[in-house]
């Protein structure tokens, strides 16, 4: 866990790149018919927002509680034991890319 500034601003900044990828992507992916969903949520509690493509989902969801907030990556409804989150670009790209190759 840690401050909720800190962590609210990294959700809005990873939340803005998987934006760009997913445009990017679904610019290649127009073609083949299923374009990559982008969906938010916001409550509560959190902010969080979900990639999707076809069954295959992959959540990134910031949970603040009292002065706290914990971010963490959620795939096909299943969190690691460790709470997990994206630490660059390149590992969002990757997330993004392996949602259309499985």
């Amino acid at each position: 866990p840690g401050p909720i500034p800190a962590a609210t601003d990294t959700q809005v900044i990873v939340r803005s790149l998987a934006e760009q990828l997913v445009s990017e992507a679904n610019a290649v992916l127009r073609g083949q018919g299923e374009l990559i969903r982008l969906d938010d949520e916001v409550g509560p509690g959190g902010l969080t927002f979900t990639l999707g493509y076809r069954d295959r989902s992959a959540r990134v969801q910031t949970a603040m509680s009292a002065r706290s907030a914990l971010v963490c990556l959620v795939i096909d409804g299943r969190a690691d034991d460790q709470p997990r989150q994206l630490s660059s670009e390149d590992e969002l790209r990757a997330l993004v890319l392996s949602l259309i190759a499985r």
